[in-house]
């Protein structure tokens, strides 16, 4: 309401109502006007002029003024022709034939009173819908103005496809300017590529009054741009379709970076397939070269072992000396060639998960390893272990390697400390480490230590082959989980692994 007065007051040609003292004064005037007239014309013998002149008094008031202003008029009027034009003159007697004529003339201002309402009743509608009509302009102007400062491609189209609205931001996406845009029909300005049938397109947004999807367009230049396109359904006061809003954002690049991802995510799936097969073909080859390896090495720790035996008489000690070099070389290589058949067997076998007891299998490592230490000195400290899903015979092996190792490298000490426990149970993991008071190792070398064949202490001071930790890692890795060390020189180490608690990991 506000507004549309401060548009009234803007429009100095609207017309005013004019106030009820106005409306009597105008009355008055155009009555006393109007006898002026009448006496003046009748000065000069004019008949039949009195009452036009009356009778356009009463309507000019009955024009501009209200009601009870064009009833004064009327009964002035009245008064007047009674007094001045008919017998007897200058007064107010009147006779049965002088009625018809006033009731003409009242019917006649009654008549031009109802049809001026009906004028002022008729002026101020259309005064309301000017006023009415400007303002939505002004808002809708407004709004238009708004759009134009996103640089969202946004623009308005009927149900012909024609252009209707084309904002700023449309213009700097497609480069057609808004004259260029609107009265075209958007598929063949654009060049638009759908990504199913239009009909199924039209009958979603019919159906949800929105649709959502992605589309291939061409710019003014030539070039090709992917939008994310946005329609929603403007309907008419019946509920019928009238236009479609269309915003658009530009994702050209992101759809190109996408199309990389997949290309990488393809070669790299066709890397992890090569290293598969490779990885496979490795251990396959391993596997039988070791295999192979056994037969000829048991000849020679035979056959060594019979000239040892037999001909001791004859070998000096220097000789004798060399024939046990030869049989604990072809021992070691013999462990060896063990450690790596049941390296390779780990890849190749499949891992039987089910709900196993990490305490349990805990403890009957400690058994198997308590046999080859006896004698000395260990404090052996184990946490509460849950349970978690695995291969169990894989586990135990991986926990013998970490428990064995921890022994072998405490064997320094005057008494030995081997802790296994867990830390951190989250909700779908758990770690569980290998603790010990031995050597240690410099974190230096710390990436060398899962590595087949990899020592970091020399074969004089503590025996062993390099398989068990990159056992231990394959066993790991089985489980989906990961393996880490911890260390200093002289301080004693950790080793750490996780697992998961889940049956599907």
């Amino acid at each position: 309401m506000e507004a549309r007065q401060a548009e009234v007051q803007r429009n100095p040609r609207s017309p005013k109502p004019l106030s009820a003292i106005q409306g009597y004064g105008l009355a008055v005037v155009s009555v006393g006007v109007a006898l002026g007239l009448a006496l003046f014309v009748e000065h000069f013998h004019f008949i039949g002029v009195q009452v036009p002149l009356f009778l356009l008094a009463a309507a000019i008031t009955s024009w501009y003024a209200d009601t009870g202003a064009a009833v004064l008029a009327l009964v002035l009027s009245c008064v007047s022709f009674d007094y001045f034009f008919i017998e007897p003159l200058y007064s107010l007697s009147m006779t049965t034939a002088d009625i018809p004529y006033f009731l003409s003339f009242a019917a006649f201002a009654l008549l031009v009173s109802w049809f001026a309402s009906v004028r002022r009743r008729a002026e101020r509608a259309l005064l309301q819908s000017r006023d009415d009509l400007r303002i939505e302009v002004a808002e809708r102007t407004q709004q238009a103005s708004l759009l134009n400062l996103t640089h969202d491609s946004i623009f308005v189209r009927d149900l012909n496809d024609v252009i209707t609205y084309w904002n700023r931001g449309s213009q700097e996406l497609y480069g057609w300017s808004a004259e260029q845009a609107i009265g075209k029909q958007s598929p063949q300005l654009l060049r638009t590529l759908f990504p199913k049938p239009v009909d199924e397109i039209r009958a979603d947004l019919v159906q949800a009054g929105r649709w959502d999807g992605e589309v291939e367009r061409t710019r003014a230049d030539g070039t090709q741009v992917v939008v994310a396109s946005r329609w929603s359904l403007q309907r008419d006061d019946n509920g019928q379709p009238a236009a479609i809003l269309e915003t658009n954002n530009d994702i050209t690049e992101r759809k190109r970076r996408e199309g990389e991802i997949r290309a990488l995510n393809d070669e790299l799936g066709k890397r992890t397939t090569d290293l598969e097969a490779i990885n496979k073909e490795l251990e396959a080859f391993a596997y039988s070269i070791s295999h192979d390896l056994r037969a000829p090495l048991r000849h020679m720790v035979g056959f060594t072992e019979l000239l040892q035996k037999n001909a001791a008489s004859v070998l000096n000690e220097k000789s004798q000396r060399y024939v046990g070099i030869i049989l604990e070389s072809a021992k070691k290589m013999g462990n060896l060639i063990d450690d790596l058949l049941a390296f390779s067997r780990i890849g190749r076998a499949e891992t039987n998960k089910r709900l196993v007891s990490l305490d349990e299998i805990a403890r009957e490592a400690m058994s198997e390893v308590r046999r080859e230490t006896e004698g000395r000195q260990i404090a052996w400290k184990v946490g509460e272990l849950p349970a978690c899903y695995g291969d169990g015979s894989m586990l135990r092996l991986a926990l013998v390697n970490l428990v064995s190792n921890a022994a072998k490298f405490t064997r320094t000490r005057p008494k030995a400390e081997i802790e296994i426990g867990c830390i951190n149970q989250l909700q779908d993991q758990i770690v569980l480490f290998v603790r010990d008071n031995g050597v240690g190792f410099n974190m230096k070398y710390v990436n060398k230590l899962f590595g087949v064949f990899q020592r970091l202490h020399p074969n004089e001071a503590f025996e062993g082959t390099g398989i068990g930790l990159a056992t231990v890692q394959r066993i790991v890795h089985r489980h989906g989980g990961r393996v880490w060390a911890e260390g200093l020189v002289d301080q004693g180490a950790t080793f750490y692994f996780s697992l998961s608690k889940s049956k599907g990991a």
